[in-house]
């Protein structure tokens, strides 16, 4: 009997393993998922955790029109574009440029004498507008479409002023100019509302550094961090590597409030034209970026600001810029907030205070944003770890943060 135990045990382990193998990992069914509900086409999700990749999968569509995806594979980022914004700006607050409290007319003139919707009508604002303001959405700026507008309106001419919209506009100072005309839809500082508050920094930006604001960004960001792929344009030969965009418009939505419906994929709809002659980088949405690329911006924030022993913000920076100055949802006073329960926000980024009320399995602590083709990622301090996921898709599809948490925390498990 003695002899046949440990044979038994044995015979038992290997079982065990046997039967796990054929378990799938709950990451890459989750990216399965979403193929097979059509939500993305051809994706990749990537964990880093203590100091090393321990997933990173690419699971394609195999569908007609879309294409394999690689490590060379760029994307459009849309608002995670906001996060490389709001990092400049703490560099810049590093440096003493700037304080959270200035008025944006010491910088930008053109917004001294700003209006703002009320009750009886347009009247001038009682608040000034503040940095702060445009860092946390508290602007009164929100983003906008004309009567009748489409999905696919940014690439229209006869647009709203504050679309940012680079057929209409062709560098960021006629495009501020143009806003400051716009009244706020509520005083400065008074509630949140996502807006095109990120486009106007990158104007900020450039009249602090006297440089444009791309120049700027690959001086202090992406040079830094490597990041080659990530900026505001294509040329020839980055076209054949931008993924083709997974169509899924559906009717009577939050995104769609009629009965359209379109489903497909194509490489005709970038809602950007890319064109490297093009100066109005719009610091909210503009940007192309690759898995390898955003992973290193994202690995820079899990290091508390340092890439390759070179810090390139400040803790006192990500402190600030994942500090809670709009209250989580639901909360009546803020009406206007996404609905990601348990989520305060920061500047620009969500960050989670009850973990409870979300619960994804993420800690408290975690922050971080999304793209609106449903690009997601988080920065998780407590457990080392960040979580990346790209795809190129519409429409903007808010359970993927969820589910990808939710697999995420059992994979580490």
């Amino acid at each position: 009997m003695k002899k046949v135990l440990p044979l038994i045990i044995g015979l038992l382990i290997l079982f065990s393993c046997e039967n796990s193998i054929k378990v799938e990992n709950p990451i890459k069914k989750f990216q399965n998922s979403l193929i097979q509900e059509g939500v993305t086409g051809s994706n990749v999700a990537q964990v880093f955790k203590d100091g090393e990749i321990i997933y990173n999968t690419i699971v394609n569509s195999g569908a007609l029109g879309d294409k394999n995806i690689d490590e060379n594979t760029i994307f459009p980022i849309w608002s995670m574009t906001k996060t490389v914004t709001t990092v400049a700006m703490m560099i810049l607050l590093d440096e003493g440029k700037y304080n959270l409290n200035d008025n944006v007319a010491d910088y930008l003139p053109e917004f001294e004498n700003i209006n703002c919707k009320g009750v009886d009508g347009v009247y001038p604002c009682n608040n000034d507008l503040k940095i702060i303001h445009l860092l946390t959405h508290r602007s009164g700026y929100t983003y906008y479409a004309n009567s009748g507008a489409n999905w696919v309106s940014t690439l229209h001419t006869d647009l709203h002023p504050a679309i940012t919209s680079p057929i209409r506009f062709n560098n960021l100072s006629d495009y501020t100019k143009a806003v400051s005309e716009i009244p706020l839809d509520f005083e400065p500082g008074s509630m949140y509302t996502y807006g095109i508050n990120q486009a106007i920094l990158g104007r900020l930006i450039e009249v602090i550094t006297e440089k444009s604001f791309y120049a700027y960004l690959k001086e202090t960001v992406f040079d830094k961090l490597g990041m080659n792929d990530t900026k505001f344009h294509l040329t020839a030969a980055d076209r054949i590597r931008f993924q083709p965009l997974r169509v899924n418009i559906k009717p009577n939505t939050a995104f769609n409030n009629s009965d359209f419906h379109l489903e497909g994929y194509t490489s005709a709809l970038d809602g950007y034209t890319y064109d490297e002659n093009n100066k109005a980088h719009f610091g909210g949405e503009g940007l192309v970026s690759t898995m390898s690329d955003f992973s290193k911006f994202c690995q820079m924030l899990v290091n508390g600001g340092v890439y390759q022993n070179e810090r390139i913000i400040s803790e006192e920076g990500i402190k600030a810029m994942t500090s809670k100055y709009t209250n989580a949802y639901p909360d009546p006073s803020e009406p206007n907030v996404f609905p990601l329960e348990g989520y305060g926000y920061g500047f620009t980024f969500s960050v989670l205070e009850d973990n409870e009320a979300w619960g994804s399995g993420a800690p408290n602590g975690i922050y971080g944003w999304s793209g609106y083709h449903n690009t997601w990622f988080w920065i998780d301090p407590t457990n080392n770890l960040y979580a990346l996921f790209m795809s190129n898709s519409i429409e903007p599809d808010f359970s993927i943060l969820k589910d990808f948490q939710i697999a995420t925390y059992n994979f580490i498990k």
